[in-house]
């Protein structure tokens, strides 16, 4: 069963060329606002001078699931917020779709998986997910204090549903914001984010 399972979800994986995305490396983020899971309005804007993780998110697919039920997302997210970082989950699903969620299911589901990001965003348009190039569940971004773009791509190098290969990954996002900490460039800015397609209306 566990075969048949990582043989399905393999067909899922979208990689995406890092190129095609519509923010660049090394350039200032792009504001945007959204409503959260519990219907307020969160700007980017609002965490100019802090470091920041985009992640975006659905918790219809295997590899997110992988992330959560092996409890490494969650380690990252507290990693990332323990070293200054606010970490802003993004749905992008549209209604109908996998993954789509209200504000009381994103709550619910945020409470299940015992998820510590800063905030869950819901983006059902996908004009925030559009407007920074995210293709897969996950595709991460880290936001420098001074609002550079300074890396985007995949969670790991493991691009793989299996939860197993977690342990010899090495985690982009935590040697990206280890790097902006240390006062050094980012070696590795940019990665192929692997993952499900980003379930986008139309």
């Amino acid at each position: 069963m566990r075969n048949l399972f990582l043989a399905a979800a393999s067909l899922a994986v979208v990689v995406a060329s890092p190129g095609a995305a519509q923010q660049q490396t090394g350039r200032p983020a792009g504001n945007f606002r959204l409503t959260d899971m519990d219907g307020k309005v969160v700007r980017l804007s609002d965490y100019k001078g802090k470091m920041v993780v985009l992640e975006w998110s659905n918790p219809g697919c295997p590899f997110v699931q992988k992330h959560y039920a092996s409890g490494n997302m969650q380690a990252t997210q507290a990693k990332a917020r323990a070293a200054g970082a606010a970490w802003l989950t993004i749905n992008s699903g549209a209604p109908g779709k996998q993954g789509y969620m209200t504000g009381p299911e994103a709550k619910a589901w945020v409470a299940k998986e015992k998820a510590v990001p800063t905030d869950y965003l819901l983006d059902p348009a996908g004009r925030v997910g559009r407007g920074y190039g995210a293709k897969t569940t996950p595709h991460v971004y880290v936001i420098a204090p001074d609002g550079r773009l300074v890396y985007q791509g995949g969670i790991d190098d493991k691009p793989t549903a299996d939860a197993a290969d977690i342990a010899g990954a090495k985690n982009y996002v935590l040697a990206a914001i280890g790097e902006v900490k240390a006062g050094k460039p980012v070696k590795v800015a940019e990665t192929r984010p692997y993952g499900c397609s980003v379930k986008y209306a139309g």
